[in-house]
């Protein structure tokens, strides 16, 4: 006897594949358009000079060149470059001005890494250290530093092996990368009695503060975000040590 497939009136009730739904990604002119406006209120929010401009325009270019090849920034983001990237690297650099010797972990695109290094180029004694363990962004990083004429070195290592770079550091930050408890355990056996980390942090910093507080022992400011809304902030943390 031949079994019919689907129900006792022959009909097939099986489900078909489901369709993946493909997100249209924004086109050449829209992103272009939109990160032109953008462009103009970041310039102008953070008062940027003439050849900061030049130099904040020069990376950009690079990073959406190299962006073709190694995911740098997410995608998404490509159109809002200026306001979700480089504006909130402008803004650390707003919150902690005084730093010479900056290192950046997790540098990934250079955000705020290489933004840091172009916003103190001029200043004697500037120097940015970019922990970045990904070969490929590190070599990004590397051609962007000399490209641009920057004051950087590039360690192509894990963060756990960058102790002594980060004990270097007058200032230590770090965008996007990972927790603050996780953070603290990166930096805390290494940074000078004098250092600051740097963290911004989204909307969920309240919550990684509560849980970072069980483990760790630390002075903090909170620095309310110009760029990431009233739920961001960058956190300014020293005197870190384990409960």
């Amino acid at each position: 006897m031949r079994r019919e497939a689907g129900n006792a009136r022959g009909r097939d009730t099986r489900t078909a594949p489901r369709q993946t739904k493909r997100v249209a990604r924004p086109s050449k002119s829209l992103i272009a358009a939109t990160q032109a406006e953008e462009r103009e209120a970041v310039l102008q929010r953070f008062s940027v000079s003439r050849e900061t401009a030049e130099k904040l325009d020069a990376y950009a270019a690079l990073l959406q060149r190299w962006q073709a090849a190694i995911n740098l920034v997410s995608p998404a983001s490509l159109p809002h470059l200026w306001t979700r990237h480089i504006g909130d690297s402008l803004a650390l650099h707003a919150v902690a001005p005084g730093p010479l010797r900056w290192t950046d972990i997790g540098s990934g695109g250079g955000l705020p890494g290489l933004v840091l290094a172009i916003c103190n180029r001029t200043r004697e004694g500037a120097r940015v250290d970019l922990v970045e363990s990904n070969n490929k962004k590190a070599a990004f990083l590397r051609e962007a530093a000399r490209e641009l004429g920057l004051p950087v070195a590039v360690h192509a290592v894990r963060i756990e092996e960058a102790g002594a770079v980060i004990a270097g550091a007058e200032a230590v930050s770090a965008r996007a990368l990972a927790s603050l408890d996780v953070l603290l355990g990166f930096v805390a056996p290494h940074l000078s009695p004098n250092a600051a980390c740097f963290f911004p942090k989204g909307e969920s910093f309240e919550a990684e503060i509560a849980q970072a507080s069980a483990q760790w022992r630390f002075d903090m400011v909170k620095h309310p975000s110009t760029t990431g809304g009233e739920d961001a902030a960058i956190l300014e943390i020293r005197n870190v040590a384990r409960l």
